[in-house]
């Protein structure tokens, strides 16, 4: 249900809003913005409650957004005309308004689902063992992939061939069931596995602070070493609760988020997770902003939903790339290895700008499209009636099996040998990425699940998720300033350039934590050899 949604709100806003890419990138600058902020706090309401509580409480609150918004969307194109009568149009606005919010709601609550079920109980199901814990990280990244084909090919089907309205009915439906299915499954993990009703306590702002201070020289992760074993905190003397001012709970949200920041910051790896945060500044993905782009250039929404589906059978290689690298060449060199397939791949799509059908075009200026709104007053696109030719409000020809539409487009502006060349270039470099992509993405979540202590899970990793935001809301803010298509080449260029840093950052991470021993071509199973092994024992290949 959740992929489900996730592919089909950014084509229901395209469709809303008469084909242009603005209310995406403004939902997506939203849902940026609050997982930036609120990150932290998410990840420390984890660490402070009970992981039964903190998985059901996010999944009925996820999956009840998720259908009260397919809900408003049904409404919305039922009587899309009577509302824009109404009001001026203002009641309609207001609707957009209470979507984006209540969407937002929903991946809040996804994102402490996520922090929860993939960052800490996973963990605690695989206890010491390493080996486990890899296999089971990319099982769930399998059936991930697996759900991110079979959704949007049912949706996708659902829309083309019934309608949008369709479309949100079978979503919200669906949400409503799987919700009670997941809430079983997830009381039957927590009943068979004891260990998951035990959590070390949270520890409080000042000592977490103390436990932080020391930076990556005291503790350095190491490819033999096993799960790092919780800190003892029970020499804490728990402290009589005090009295608080009202000004000191208002800070305490606050001082929650720097603490949060400042223990990742101290975290080993540090880099690793920056080096994968970079990865989110990227308009090279099946987000809401590819997928409206792709829409608006006339593929259909069965067509997004076959190609996210390759892009999710890439993305299983991509899991099963990781068990074997790892295995082969030990954990963090297989980041280093996903890190160069990856970029390699996307090669292919800074070629695709220079090919024949690409509409970059550096002689437009990338704020038109914006000045021409924000100034020459110009109308609000609408949807486009189905008799009349539909050209899309970013001036972007209608571009489907080859062909362009004749009607009043510019000579100079229709290439005559293969215009499908370009947009075919990008698609296969961003699909073939997504093998390095999934097995780098894997190496740097289990870095960080055998280098945090339990009672830092959450906030450390609800850090993550606000600096992978941190750079998404940088790509929708590219998008927002620079909507036409002319640009788009140009915001193609700079994510690669970002995918390339991060993996930069990466490498010095990896150069740091094995010297000399990084570019040693095989490290032994951590099972065969004891982790008191030293470096010289490594054999090579």
């Amino acid at each position: 249900g959740d992929r489900m949604w996730h592919f089909a709100v950014s084509v229901f806003l395209v469709e809303l809003y008469g084909n242009s890419l603005l209310l995406t990138a403004v939902y997506g600058l939203v849902v940026a913005g609050s997982v930036l902020l609120l990150g932290a706090l998410i990840g420390d309401w984890v660490d402070k409650n009970s992981r039964l509580k903190v998985a059901q409480t996010s999944l009925v609150v996820q999956n009840s957004s998720v259908i009260l918004c397919g809900v408003i969307l049904m409404i919305i194109f039922l009587f899309k005309t009577q509302l824009l009568t109404l009001y001026h149009g203002w009641l309609l606005t207001l609707c957009y308004i209470l979507v984006i919010t209540i969407a937002n709601i929903a991946n809040l609550a996804s994102t402490a689902t996520a922090i929860t079920i993939q960052r800490d109980w996973i963990v605690v199901v695989a206890g010491e063992d390493r080996s486990k814990l890899a296999d089971m990280n990319a099982t769930i990244r399998r059936i991930d992939q697996l759900t991110n084909i079979l959704a949007p090919m049912a949706v996708g089907q659902i829309m083309t061939f019934g309608s949008p309205m369709i479309g949100c009915g079978f979503i919200s439906g669906w949400n409503l069931m799987s919700m009670c299915v997941e809430y079983l499954l997830l009381w039957k993990v927590y009943q068979k596995t004891p260990t998951l009703a035990h959590k070390s306590a949270k520890v409080e702002a000042s000592e977490l602070k103390q436990l932080n201070v020391k930076k990556e020289s005291d503790t350095k992760p190491a490819e033999g070493v096993q799960l790092i074993i919780e800190k003892d905190v029970s020499g804490f003397e728990a402290q009589q609760e005090k009295e608080v001012g009202c000004a000191a709970r208002i800070a305490e949200p606050f001082i929650t988020f720097r603490d949060g920041w400042v223990a990742y910051y101290n975290q080993p790896v540090f880099l690793a997770g920056m080096g994968l945060a970079f990865l989110y500044m990227t308009v090279l993905g099946f987000d809401c902003i590819t997928t409206g782009y792709a829409y608006t250039q006339g593929l259909s929404g069965s067509v997004l939903s076959l190609l996210m589906g390759a892009s999710a059978v890439t993305g299983i290689m991509g899991t099963v790339a990781f068990t074997w690298l790892r295995r082969k060449f030990g954990l963090i060199r297989t980041g280093l290895i996903s890190g160069v397939a990856q970029f390699a791949c996307l090669i292919l799509c800074a070629i695709s700008v220079f090919m024949p059908g690409s509409p970059m075009d550096l002689t437009v200026s990338p704020f038109a499209d914006m000045s021409a709104r924000l100034f020459e007053n110009e109308p609000l696109p609408t949807i486009a009636s189905p008799e009349s030719e539909m050209i899309f409000a970013t001036g972007m020809p209608n571009v489907l099996n080859g062909s362009i539409a004749p009607a009043d487009s510019d000579p100079e502006m229709s290439p005559e040998p293969v215009p499908l060349i370009s947009v075919s270039l990008l698609f296969a470099g961003v699909i073939a990425a997504r093998v390095g992509l999934w097995s780098f993405d894997l190496t740097v979540t289990q870095l960080l699940q055998e280098n945090v202590i339990e009672s830092e899970r959450g906030i450390i990793n609800g850090v993550q998720n606000s600096m992978n935001y941190l750079l998404d809301l940088l790509h929708f803010i590219m998008v927002i300033l620079a909507p036409n298509p002319e640009a788009f080449g140009l915001l193609v260029l700079i994510s690669v350039s970002f995918v390339a840093m991060g993996h930069i950052m990466y490498f010095r991470f990896a150069q740091k934590s094995l010297g000399k021993q990084l570019f040693v071509c095989h490290t032994p199973d951590p099972k065969a050899a004891p982790d008191s092994s030293p470096p010289g024992n490594t054999s090579t290949v």
